[in-house]
């Protein structure tokens, strides 16, 4: 048997009804962009529950998941075999240069003090011409100005502001794209007022029987990707690639 993680608020897992959109969201990311991870050497950085680092392992050559949680990673080793799981600090990869050919961050740069220091450690960590994959909320659409809702959330980006680090970093942006509500999710939002406010309004044990049963139903493929009208998204996904030193 595992060892069980506690739901903070810091990072989403599965299996929770109450939190089921919110990792049918994350899952949404995950399975966009693992198949830039087929037969790759990969190193996840800030892997939270493991789920995610299990999923590519499916198809990766190999996958180290790091996590500065000692009982996450711990949780991660016992749950995920398939997945070598490290506990390190996101600003110092415990890999050699160019020991990796796609490096992924979900989920994470929002919650780190220095977002160009770490961006610099993904590029030390790649090969050259290797893949970063990152995700993170949209700042336009996720909090109030200058004041991220989250409070494990330092920093939130826009698509502006996400491009920009990326490339002051040393990465050229192949895809940017931003994850929206799909047609079923749309409809609830309609329903609801908002799918989102309507969580975040109360305790779980509050909601109405009718938000409960439809927070439960989500799945990955209620939402969707897409390169226009980023401003408007609800989570920003970066595909990039390290560019020659």
């Amino acid at each position: 048997m595992h060892p069980s993680l506690a739901l903070t608020g810091e990072r989403t897992l599965p299996g929770i009804p109450a939190e089921n959109y919110w990792f049918r969201r994350h899952e949404a990311a995950y399975e966009a962009l693992v198949p830039f991870c087929r037969g790759a050497v990969v190193l996840e950085a800030g892997c939270g529950e493991g789920y995610g680092a299990d999923r590519i392992a499916a198809v990766a050559r190999s996958v180290v998941a790091v996590d500065y949680d000692a009982t996450t990673v711990a949780h991660v080793a016992a749950a995920y075999p398939r997945v070598r799981a490290v506990r390190a600090n996101l600003a110092a990869l415990p890999v050699a240069a160019g020991a990796v050919d796609v490096l992924v961050t979900l989920q994470v740069i929002e919650h780190l003090w220095d977002p160009p220091a770490f961006l610099a450690g993904c590029a030390r960590a790649l090969r050259p011409a290797g893949t970063l994959l990152l995700s993170t909320p949209n700042r336009l659409t996720f909090s109030p100005p200058n004041r991220p809702l989250n409070p494990f959330h330092h920093r939130e980006l826009s698509p502006a502001e996400l491009r920009e680090l990326l490339t002051e970093a040393g990465f050229e942006v192949t895809r940017l794209l931003g994850l929206r509500h799909g047609r079923r999710l749309a409809q609830l939002d309609r329903r609801f007022s908002s799918l989102v406010d309507a969580q975040l309004a109360g305790p779980p044990a509050a909601w109405h029987p009718e938000l409960r049963r439809a927070v439960a139903r989500v799945r990955a493929r209620d939402f969707v990707l897409s390169g226009t009208d980023l401003d408007s998204s609800l989570d920003l996904v970066a595909v990039a690639v390290r560019r020659p030193a």
